[in-house]
Formats: structure tokens, C-alpha cells, sequence
């Protein structure tokens, strides 16, 4: 028998979604164009692999706002995939349901179940969820949250890609979850009702 541990997976996702510089446009809601998603191994302390997503807005466009943001365009999010089928593929080929996951704050979170609901789709991902920024936030005992860049700083860690990109942003929380991990800081992951 192969006594070999199995290893505590985890995936570290980062959305980006359409988002306007002022209010919405009429008709328009904000909806998910990429999903960076981080693979990483906490007993080993690394970073195993990195996802990106593109997904097609239908409900929204990408406005020059956006773009300049996350370095996003309309004409790249239309080579995406369809909402349902991104969650098809975070489901099974990135064993979603199964891995507990992290995100920097719940935004992440909130925006799946909302879109979920909205297009009446399967949510997903499992239950055990980690919300990486209110961790962060306790470990090293700061009164407000802090966004990832700001986190990386305190960490003594440097921002690696493009902040606002979804799978850079995923790769660098990653890095914050594995340091947390490293100084005994990182909890069992928390059940959240679908």
C-alpha cells in the first residue's frame, strides 16, 4: 500500500468582470469575462499551476473603463466561452467541487452565486470557501482590510503580472495564501450554504 500523502489541494481563483468608470449602463450588469485560478499544494508550500478563463459577456460590454483596468477588450473576452461552460471546466477539469477554494475578500464568491442564479446554472464550487484577505487581515493584526497589492507590500512579496488580470492576480494571492500557510496562519477552509 502506498503510504504517500495525498496532497491538500487548493484553487486560488481571481475573477474580472465588465465594470463601468460611473453607474451601469441601462440594461447592463456586471458579469464575470476571466477567471484566473491558481493550483496550489499547501503542504508542500507551492504553486503547482495557473488558469486563465476568457469568458463572453452577453449581458454587458467592455467599456474603455475596463479595458484600461484590467487590459481587457471586447474583441478578446468574444473569443470566450460561454458563462455555463466556464463553469463546466471549473468543475471538471479543475476539480472545483471538490477543492476548497480561496479568494481575496468574497466578491469572488458573491459574484458566482449571483451569475449562477441569474443564468441558472450550476454553481460551481464546493462549500469550503477562505475568504485569503479577512486571513491576511487577522495574521498580522491590521484594524482595516487590505487590498492584494497593499497585502504583497506588507508581505514583503512583489506583484508579479499585471494587477486587475485575473490570473495574475490569482497567482499572486496564491503567494499570500502559501506565505500565510508558512506562518501557521492559514485556517481550515469554511462551509458556505450554494
Amino acid at each position: 500500500m502506498d503510504s504517500t500523502p495525498t496532497p491538500l489541494l487548493v484553487n486560488v481563483v481571481d475573477v474580472e468582470a465588465t465594470c463601468w468608470a460611473g453607474s451601469q449602463p441601462p440594461g447592463a450588469v456586471s458579469e464575470i469575462i476571466e477567471i484566473g485560478l491558481t493550483v496550489i499544494d499547501l503542504e508542500a508550500g507551492e504553486r503547482l499551476a495557473r488558469h486563465r478563463i476568457l469568458v463572453r459577456p452577453v449581458r454587458s460590454t467592455v467599456s474603455a473603463f475596463c479595458t484600461e483596468l484590467t487590459g481587457l477588450t471586447q474583441d478578446e473576452v468574444d473569443q470566450g466561452v460561454g458563462f455555463a461552460e466556464a463553469c463546466r471546466l471549473l468543475a471538471g477539469e479543475h476539480g472545483a467541487g471538490t477543492r476548497p477554494w480561496a479568494s481575496w475578500g468574497d466578491y469572488d464568491r458573491h459574484q458566482f452565486t449571483r451569475q449562477c442564479q441569474a443564468a441558472r446554472v450550476p454553481y460551481p464550487f464546493g462549500r469550503r470557501h477562505t475568504n485569503a484577505k479577512a486571513v491576511f487581515t487577522e495574521a498580522y493584526g491590521l484594524r482595516k482590510r487590505p487590498g492584494m497589492a497593499q497585502a504583497l507590500e506588507i508581505a514583503g512579496r512583489r506583484l508579479e503580472g499585471r494587477h486587475h488580470r485575473g490570473e495574475d492576480d490569482a497567482w499572486n494571492i496564491a503567494g499570500l495564501v502559501l506565505h500565510l500557510s508558512e506562518r501557521g496562519a492559514w485556517p481550515a477552509a469554511v462551509e458556505h450554504p450554494a
